[in-house]
């Protein structure tokens, strides 16, 4: 039986500053089309679908790494979020929880993706895009929001309810997107991948394996 590999870290490189810059351009970008609330102060953008795309593309580190830098641009000013909206002021608002939300919701989303050393399946690809991009982002978001409005949890968490729609389709979208850069563009994800487990069959062990990025 063979002897199982510690995946390597590897420093960032070039290469990974200018992918880490395309996504952030991406999720500013999906900001373009502007915001709209229904019953609450929080926005629905489209700004979520960037995040896990972030994430399932980039791997935990580097996604994470991808919002942290969007974010700290918005602080200085730049408006990147949706309607326009930048400055510190967004981080002391009802949304900042969802910001925060989208660091810790990259990183599970590309930490759910890159974890196996098989190409992942479209069920685990749903998976991380559900778990980091909605469930993560609402476990941080809810509460802050909660506490910034001073509506109970129980009602803030009945009145994010309006959210879920809209982010299980982002979640689809997102799953598709990534299901078809695997088959048409694997360099995208810059790793190697053992293929998809066959029935009784073991694959030959991958020569790089890094999902930790």
């Amino acid at each position: 039986m063979p002897e199982a590999r510690s995946p390597r870290r590897r420093a960032i490189d070039a290469t990974d500053i200018a992918r880490l810059a395309v996504f952030v351009a991406i999720i500013a970008a999906l900001g373009l089309p502007g915001s709209f609330s229904v019953l609450g102060a929080v926005p629905i953008t489209a700004q979520t679908f960037g995040v896990m795309l972030a994430g399932a593309v980039l791997g935990p580190r580097l996604s994470a790494l991808a919002v942290v830098v969007l974010l700290a641009l918005v602080a200085v000013g730049l408006p990147l979020l949706a309607g326009g909206r930048g400055g510190v002021g967004v981080f002391v608002g009802p949304s900042a929880g969802y910001l925060a939300g989208w660091v810790a919701g990259a990183f599970v989303t590309g930490w759910i993706v890159h974890a196996s050393a098989r190409k992942p399946a479209v069920w685990r690809t749903a998976l991380a895009t559900v778990v980091g991009g909605i469930v993560v982002v609402y476990a941080f978001g809810i509460p802050v929001q909660s506490l910034v409005t001073r509506l109970s949890l129980g009602d803030t968490v009945l009145t994010s309810l309006v959210f879920l729609p809209g982010d299980l389709v982002k979640a689809v979208l997102a799953t598709l997107t990534v299901t078809t850069l695997l088959r048409a563009y694997p360099r995208a994800f810059r790793r190697t991948w053992l293929p998809p487990r066959r029935d009784g069959v073991a694959a030959a062990e991958a020569p790089d394996l890094d999902p930790t990025r």
